[in-house]
């Protein structure tokens, strides 16, 4: 019988769903979406067949926030840049990311945002961009990490406003909440309907408090780095955002899961704490992510930072501190695997469904459910992707 365009039934793996992993069944998917998970023997006339040879058959992966890989930076404001990219994750296991901004002159964010619109419409061979993710430049200074400090300052309701009201792929913006304004942007953040997450800050609980309940701030980005713990101000100790995020329940984190950012004991304490419904796995990964090691560039070749890539994370030329991830999300999976022993069930709740919850996309992407984005991703034990699937089509295949 001739195929059918559109129709996918793969078969003969292990189909990780919401609270199980089945055997013995096939994933059948019709023009993009998932159609249902049935019995193996399923007639599914005219689909195209895909043997799954015994392994893993899950969502494919969401990552929230990333800045680029396979040599290119999203901050370069190139199509190139955004395709290159998201084939490069693809290869990963990632079917869903979110293209991810430096700290910058206003110029070049806005040579990014319209690279986006541009490469969204021509992005058949990657993964799916989901919307920007804008990561600065309302900063805590003593809080910058690897971001340029000509480019830091406080939130400017004239210029966010502009640039919100400009461009609707904004979905999410990171800022410090305790800086002059930011409780305001934070309101009209969401007001847009844009995730506001806390970055690169030097709050304590009583900020964060006010920015979780005015300011609508809801997620913490890459928790622990660049981020205020318990200090000591005048004798008296006070909570940082990390606790801060620890005690509001309903705070989500997200977490750069490499296995360097934080070692394996932080990675516990997380999952213990927040509970995997709470956490996001995310790469942050930069342009050297999915090459070799070496010098690379962080944020564009304009006027990026030179940073030293070496054991599996990229420093600061003096190696004084980190300056961005190079990691795959496989690679995030194995770590969660390996040194946070967290079961593979709930380590895909993380990469998958708790991004996309997140963002707000659950209704589409996530999980394995009838009527959802056909994004599948095939891998053996060792996380080695075999094949990965973006809304039914195959966008890359292990050679």
């Amino acid at each position: 019988m001739n195929k059918i365009a559109g129709r996918l039934k793969i078969s003969n793996g292990q189909i990780i769903c919401a609270n199980s992993i089945i055997s013995g069944a096939c994933l059948l998917v019709e023009h993009g979406k998932i159609l249902g998970i049935e019995p193996m023997d399923t007639e599914f006339p005219g689909a195209e067949f895909v043997d799954a040879q015994g392994q893993y058959i899950s969502p494919g992966f969401m990552d929230i926030h990333v800045h680029g890989g396979g040599g290119s930076d999203f901050m370069d404001g190139s199509v190139e840049a955004f395709l290159t990219i998201a084939q490069t994750h693809a290869k990963h296991g990632t079917t869903s990311l979110l293209p991810t901004t430096l700290t910058s002159e206003k110029e070049d964010l806005i040579q990014t945002l319209e690279a986006f619109g541009k490469a969204e419409m021509v992005n058949t061979k990657g993964a799916n961009l989901m919307g920007m993710h804008l990561e600065g430049p309302y900063f805590a200074m003593s809080q910058r990490g690897a971001q340029d400090p000509k480019y830091i300052r406080n939130p400017d309701p004239a210029e966010y406003e502009e640039i919100l009201n400009s461009y609707t792929c904004i979905k999410r913006w990171s800022a410090a909440p305790e800086l002059p304004g930011a409780v305001a942007f934070g309101k009209f953040v969401t007001s847009k309907g844009v995730l506001a997450a806390i970055a690169h800050t030097d709050a304590i609980y009583e900020e964060v408090l006010d920015a979780y309940h005015e300011g609508g701030y809801t997620l913490a980005t890459h928790f622990y780095s660049a981020m205020s713990g318990v200090t000591r101000r005048n004798a008296y100790r006070y909570a940082g955002v990390v606790e801060s995020a620890y005690l509001l329940d309903d705070m989500d984190v997200e977490i750069i899961a490499d296995g360097v950012h934080l070692p394996a004991p932080l990675l516990k304490l997380i999952y213990k704490i927040k509970g995997p419904h709470r956490i996001a796995l995310i790469t942050d990964a930069m342009r050297a992510a999915d090459m070799p090691p070496g010098n690379s560039i962080l944020g564009s070749l304009k006027n990026g930072l030179e940073v030293l890539v070496e054991d599996g994370v990229a420093k600061l030329p003096d190696r004084t501190g980190f300056a961005g991830s190079v990691a795959t999300a496989d690679r995030l999976v194995r770590t969660m695997l390996d040194m946070a022993e967290v079961p593979l069930l709930e380590t895909i709740q993380m990469m998958c469904h708790s991004p996309a919850r997140i963002m707000g996309v659950e209704a589409q992407k996530g999980s394995l459910a009838v009527g959802k984005d056909a994004d599948i991703v095939i891998f053996n034990k060792g996380i080695e992707i075999q094949e990965t699937f973006v809304m039914g089509r195959s966008v890359y295949q292990k050679p």
